[in-house]
């Protein structure tokens, strides 16, 4: 029995159904109860709420976000060889976990989730940037979800929550902070999972704002700051080339510098020359 519910402890789970983790799949297994449940806490209150959980493996943390009060879980798995397991932990919280086998890439959770909606994950490494971009960059603002609460390798967290001036400083932290305040909430050690990953990880905490921080029209910011950050050692009027025909007026209008690179302009200066380049 382990310490947040009557089901074996997660070592035993794993030996009991043959579920070493795969690299192809991104798959670290975080077995430590005690650390999933502290995870789930770090979402906020669930009581109310739908969940949405990328790559339970096991199902270490949707043990936790269930003994938290989670309203209902909506657990996406593309690795069958879990499904087992995730059965009996719904077997124990009847009604309340739903298992979904497939690619979380190519399913709409909608259907199956009633808001209000948050989104807790230990993301598989190979597709949690990919996931959080398109959570972040939804066709409409607010987006579907309330908040995110999701683990990273701890150097993609770094990039999410960084500051103009600093290396990790880039697009993903443009995205996140335009419209979400985000925060790491927990970082882990190798050590902490099986098989042990060669980085560290930490757990990021994004809580959706009601409307963007600055106003900028999204396709046109995101064109912006790809462009800006995709030659990031360039000076601005160089790695925007051709974004527009009069480029340096408008970066001087919008309080940058032609002579700026693009890891010193804050999120507002670049929400004002998107601003600008919208305006034609």
């Amino acid at each position: 029995m382990s310490g947040i519910d009557t089901l074996p402890p997660l070592r035993e789970v794993i030996s009991d159904h043959g579920l070493t983790a795969r690299k192809s799949l991104g798959q670290n297994f975080l077995l430590d109860l005690n650390l999933t449940a502290k995870i789930a806490r770090s979402a906020g209150d669930l009581t109310e709420c739908d969940v949405l959980e990328i790559g339970p493996g096991p199902g270490g943390l949707t043990r936790g976000l269930l003994a938290e009060g989670a309203r209902h879980v909506l657990a996406i798995e593309k690795d069958a060889r879990c499904l087992a397991a995730l059965a009996e932990i719904a077997a124990a919280y009847p009604g309340r976990l739903e298992v979904i086998e497939g690619d979380a890439l190519a399913i709409d959770p909608l259907t199956h989730l009633t808001p209000p909606i948050k989104i807790a994950a230990n993301l598989p490494y190979n597709v949690g940037t990919e996931l959080l971009v398109r959570w972040l960059t939804p066709p409409t603002w607010p987006p579907f979800w309330e908040t995110l609460t999701l683990m990273f390798q701890r150097e993609v967290a770094e990039r999410i929550v960084a500051q103009p001036g600093s290396k990790a400083y880039g697009r993903l932290a443009i995205l996140a902070q335009w419209r979400t305040e985000a925060k790491i909430a927990l970082s882990l050690p190798p050590q902490a999972f099986t098989p042990p990953p060669k980085v560290s990880s930490a757990v990021v905490h994004l809580a959706a704002l009601k409307e963007p921080r600055y106003p900028a029209d999204p396709k046109t910011l995101e064109r912006v700051v790809a462009k800006a950050f995709n030659q990031r050692r360039k000076m601005l009027r160089a790695a925007l080339k051709g974004l527009a025909p009069d480029l340096e007026d408008r970066l001087i209008a919008s309080g940058i510098q032609p002579t700026d690179r693009a890891e010193t302009v804050s999120l507002e200066q670049f929400c004002a020359l998107a601003r600008n380049v919208k305006a034609g």
